[in-house]
Parts: structure tokens; C-alpha cells; sequence
């Protein structure tokens, strides 16, 4: 056989007297056909597979055909490892099928029976795919007939490999529980309930969904609070949530007599749904019961069975495992922001100057770091405005960063010494009496002149300079005074440096999170930061603030971000 040219005609069709007398033969019984290069590229379909599969050929030429069409049950793309007409096409042979799915051009669902045969058309080795139409194609968001039927083991390996990679891929509770939801609904049931248990022993049920017109649905008037967990009631989901065994109900198990607040629920709920067979399974973590999974089956007629215990239970295994994952990063992170929120300070109330502050907490490391900012009045009236950073990520970085701020406060408020003098202080004394590697800071003195304006001296040990943004909208940065950062010995004496802070004018101290981004210079960010201020001069002080870290700090930021910005009155 001579082959088709790489090109295509203008209808989309593979060129190539070879292609089209086999493609008109193949015309003749009905069937569709592609032919398709070493890639798996389709590069050319007859006449059949167009009306098959309800797609020009235009729209098949060129395209990869498992992305295209090769599609299990449910309409998911299938792992290319898992398909069997791709399998065939890299292993040169012949191979033949039944039950496979694949997706029309609108959309719907056609089950075939094919086979796959290597053939030489020209130089090139290709592969002939033949397949036939087992029935009417599934219109779209309605499932195939066949999706009711029993998986596979092969299925079933494949759903608790993506259960596994799914579920463990968040550390968000909320986001774990949908998952888990569109991992079987409606790929093993018509309902999917999970109830949880609090970290106060109360009960919730934090998800009812069905499957309607191919869409999962939340029947939010069935969620929320749950009656407590009866200690020796023997109905199913009570003993699910004590963690003693999987079990299958039905609207008859809850008929009787409820012997307590959950039976009555569950009544309700197989009323409800029209759920005439479920099986439930208790959700363990490592120490405790964190809840129980629910499948319910409505439309389908197929009652579950006990050896659908087996697959719901390694479910609900790998389930239990995430969710407490998820639960303890959620209690780490709220204990690390509790512990921020403590080390970070209340600001003064100044009679004339406007102050406002904001902490972003780092997305990793349990939410603390060792970026800080403080603010403070002096003995002889002028204010302190200090931020820093301690090297860092994690609680020991928030305790280190702890203890340079209260040493800080303490030389700064008992010596009366310019800002240069109470950072040589602090950087001696912290050598020796903490456990701080290295920190960053910008410690500045802001006082109001015999003429009423107002004045800073700073001093910097190795961070990022403040910013000064005029009333006009003009911004620059005070680089001056700038010295090495602290936790280096031997370095050369400290200097102060003094500006006049205009009226109307916003000072900005703030840390690097703020201004580094991966892939882009220092310098870059700086100087993002520096016209993003200008723009936001006219704005008020608490707008300005939030403005300003919601446009400069970088998208793909990791750092935690500390911001102090003074507004001098006018």
C-alpha cells in the first residue's frame, strides 16, 4: 500500500491513493477507521468515523487520538499507561476490545468494540484502528448505561491510585472533602454523604451531593449539625462514627423505632434522597475517628453488596489519612497565628501623625516567621519605628525575633542614644544572650522640630531602605545610614542619617517579603514597590496600606511579609 502524505486535503482527510481505497471499502460495512502515526497522531479517518463520532475530519487530522477521543465510562480521560488501544499502537501488534469509550464531538459518550492492527502505508509505520458502535451514544452529562455495572479490578486499583494522589495533594480540609466527594460520585453511587466529627466530639454533616444531569448537586437543607454519637446504639452510621465496622443499610434499617437523635436523621435522610441501598464506612486517622463516608445508590437499580465494603473501606483508609493530615496543618497554623498575633504589638495612639500596620503570614512553615515590625513612644516624646526580619521561617525564628524586639524596647526606652548607638546595643548583647544567627532592621527615631515639622533618624542594618512617598506623589528611597546586618562581628561602627519627612508625606518601612521575587532582581522589586506607592499618595493611610500589599508584593511570593507606614499630617 502506498501511503498518505503528511498533509491533509482541504476536508481534513490523509492524502494517498492507498488511504482512500481502503477508507472507501471501509465505508461500505458501516465501520469507523483512523489511521494513525508511531506518535498515536491521527492522519486520517474515513467517512464513518466522521458520522461515528460526530466530528469532521479537520477537526481529527493532527490531533493526538487518546487526547481526542479515548475516554473510560464516566467520560475521564484515561491514563495513557491504562488504555488499551494505545497500548496496542506502541507495541506494534494486533488487538481487539470491547466495551471502550470515546468522546464525541459533542460531547456524548460512544461505546465501541475495535481493533487495532499495524500497517505500512509508504515508508511509514501507522496504525489502523477500526471500531463499531455497541449502541446509542450517552447524550451529554447523562451516564452510560454501563456505568452502573460492578468496576473492574483493574478499575479499582486505578481509583484508589487516584484517591491516594488526589486526597493528599491538599492540606485544606474543605477542599479534601470535595475531592473525596467527586472521586465516587458518580463513579460508584448516585449520593455521596460524609459526616465529620469536630474537634469537640460534635458531629456535622458537612456534605450531601447527588449526581443530577451529569452535575454534582449539594442538598444543603440535609447538612450541618448532627445529634452526638450514641455510645452502644448497633444502627449502621452510629457505628461507622465509633470507628466499629462498615455496614449496609437501607430505608428499611431505619424504620423502627429510632433508638436515638442520629437514627432520626438518617431516616430523614434516606426519605429524602430515595436512597434504597448504602453502604457506609467510618473514616479513621491515626488516633481517633474523624468521621464516616455514606454512598447511596437512587437510580441505579444494583443494591450495594458486602464486597463493596472492601473497595469503600481502602476509600475511606486513604481519606482518613489526608483529613488528619489536613487537620493537624489547619491546628498548626491556627496556633501559629494565635502566637503572632501576641508578638506582634499594639500601635500607639500619636496626636498628630496617622500609623497603621499589616502582617502576611508566610503560605509554608505553619504561618510564622520572624518578620516583625514595633512602634513605641520614647521617654523624651519621640516616637520609635522600628521593622526587621530574623532568619527564618519557623517558631524559632518568631522566638528569636521575640527576643530581639523586648531587648530592643528595653535599650531603646532606658538610653537616651541615637538609633545608631542603641542597634551596636543590641547587636552585642544578642551575640551572646540569644540564639539569633542573623536579623535584619531599620531602627528610626521620629521627633517634631521647634518649628513644627517633623523629622526622622534611622539607622539600617542590612535591610531593604525605607520609602518616602510625597503628598505629590513622589517617592524615594533613604539609603543612607545603611550598615552591615546584625550577628556579624567585627564590623565597623553603625551611622545615623536624618530627613525631614514633608507634610502630607507616608513613610513606609516594610521587609523583603515585600519586594523579592524569584526570577527577577532586588532592584526590580524595589523599584515595582516605589511606583506602586506613588500611585497610591492620594489615597488614605489604611487604603494606601492595603493597596500597596495587595499590587507590589509578588504573586509567587513564599516570604512573610511585615509592613509599618506613618502618615504625616498635613
Amino acid at each position: 500500500m502506498t501511503g498518505p502524505e503528511a498533509a491533509g486535503t482541504a476536508d481534513g482527510r490523509a492524502t494517498g491513493s492507498a488511504w482512500e481505497a481502503v477508507a472507501k471499502v471501509l465505508d461500505t460495512f458501516g465501520a469507523g477507521a483512523y489511521l494513525a502515526d508511531e506518535r498515536g497522531h491521527i492522519i486520517g479517518v474515513n467517512a464513518g468515523a466522521e458520522q461515528l463520532l460526530a466530528r469532521p475530519a479537520a477537526g481529527m487530522v493532527g490531533r493526538d487520538s487518546h487526547d481526542l477521543l479515548h475516554r473510560n465510562r464516566y467520560g475521564e480521560t484515561i491514563p495513557r499507561i491504562q488504555c488499551p488501544i494505545r497500548e496496542s499502537m506502541l507495541s506494534g501488534g494486533t488487538a481487539q476490545g470491547t466495551e471502550e469509550w470515546m468522546e464525541r464531538g459533542d460531547g456524548s459518550l460512544l461505546g465501541i468494540s475495535w481493533l487495532a492492527t499495524p500497517c505500512v502505508i509508504g515508508d511509514r509505520p501507522t496504525t489502523l484502528v477500526l471500531f463499531h458502535a455497541l449502541g446509542r451514544a450517552a447524550p451529554p452529562g447523562e451516564l452510560p448505561v454501563q456505568a452502573t455495572a460492578s468496576l473492574s479490578e483493574l478499575e479499582r486499583l486505578a481509583l484508589l491510585a487516584e484517591t491516594t494522589t488526589t486526597l493528599t495533594s491538599t492540606l485544606d480540609v474543605d477542599e479534601a472533602v470535595r475531592r473525596l466527594v467527586r472521586l465516587v460520585v458518580p463513579r460508584l453511587a448516585d449520593w455521596a454523604v460524609i459526616d465529620l466529627i469536630t474537634e469537640r466530639d460534635e458531629v456535622w454533616r458537612t456534605a450531601v451531593v447527588q449526581v443530577e444531569d451529569g452535575a454534582l448537586v449539594h442538598r444543603e437543607e440535609l447538612e450541618g449539625a448532627m445529634p452526638p454519637v450514641p455510645e452502644e446504639s448497633p444502627m449502621p452510621l452510629s457505628r461507622a462514627l465509633r470507628g466499629v465496622a462498615s455496614t449496609l443499610a437501607g430505608p428499611e434499617t431505619y424504620q423502627g423505632p429510632p433508638d436515638s437523635g442520629i437514627a432520626v436523621e438518617q431516616r430523614r435522610l434516606f426519605d429524602a434522597t430515595g436512597m434504597h441501598s448504602a453502604a457506609i464506612a467510618p473514616i479513621r486517622g491515626l488516633r481517633e475517628v474523624l468521621g464516616a463516608l455514606t454512598l447511596g445508590r437512587s437510580e441505579r437499580p444494583e443494591r450495594f453488596t458486602v464486597a463493596d465494603l472492601t473497595l469503600l473501606e481502602d476509600i475511606t483508609r486513604r481519606a482518613g489519612l489526608a483529613l488528619d493530615n489536613a487537620r493537624l496543618y489547619q491546628r498548626q497554623r491556627t496556633v501559629a497565628e494565635t502566637m503572632q498575633r501576641h508578638l506582634l504589638p499594639q500601635l500607639p495612639r500619636l496626636p498628630g501623625p496617622g500609623m497603621t500596620a499589616r502582617y502576611l503570614p508566610a503560605p509554608d512553615a505553619s504561618q510564622v516567621g520572624g518578620d516583625w515590625y514595633d512602634a513605641f513612644v520614647l521617654a523624651d516624646g519621640a516616637t520609635a519605628l522600628v521593622v526587621g526580619d530574623v532568619v527564618g521561617h519557623d517558631l524559632d525564628a518568631a522566638a528569636g525575633m521575640a527576643q530581639l524586639r523586648n531587648m530592643l524596647r528595653a535599650y531603646a526606652w532606658s538610653q537616651q542614644e541615637p538609633p545608631s548607638r542603641i542597634v551596636e546595643r543590641l547587636d552585642n548583647a544578642a551575640l551572646h544572650v540569644t540564639e539569633v544567627s542573623m536579623a535584619t532592621m531599620v531602627l528610626a527615631r521620629m521627633t517634631v522640630t521647634d518649628t513644627g515639622l517633623y523629622e526622622l533618624t534611622w539607622t539600617n542594618a542590612g535591610h531593604p531602605p525605607p520609602l518616602l512617598v510625597t503628598r505629590d506623589g513622589v517617592a524615594h528611597y533613604l539609603t543612607e545610614g545603611h550598615g552591615l546586618l546584625l550577628g556579624i562581628e567585627g564590623g565597623r561602627p553603625r551611622t545615623d542619617a536624618t530627613a525631614a519627612l514633608p507634610p502630607g508625606s507616608t513613610l513606609v518601612l516594610y521587609t523583603d517579603g515585600l519586594i523579592e521575587d524569584r526570577g527577577h532582581s532586588v532592584d526590580e522589586g524595589l523599584e515595582r514597590l516605589r511606583r506602586h506607592a506613588a500611585s497610591l499618595a492620594h489615597r488614605p493611610l489604611q487604603s494606601f496600606t492595603d493597596q500597596l500589599l495587595k499590587r507590589a508584593r509578588p504573586p509567587g511570593n513564599e516570604d512573610d511579609v511585615a509592613l509599618l507606614a506613618v502618615r504625616i499630617p498635613t
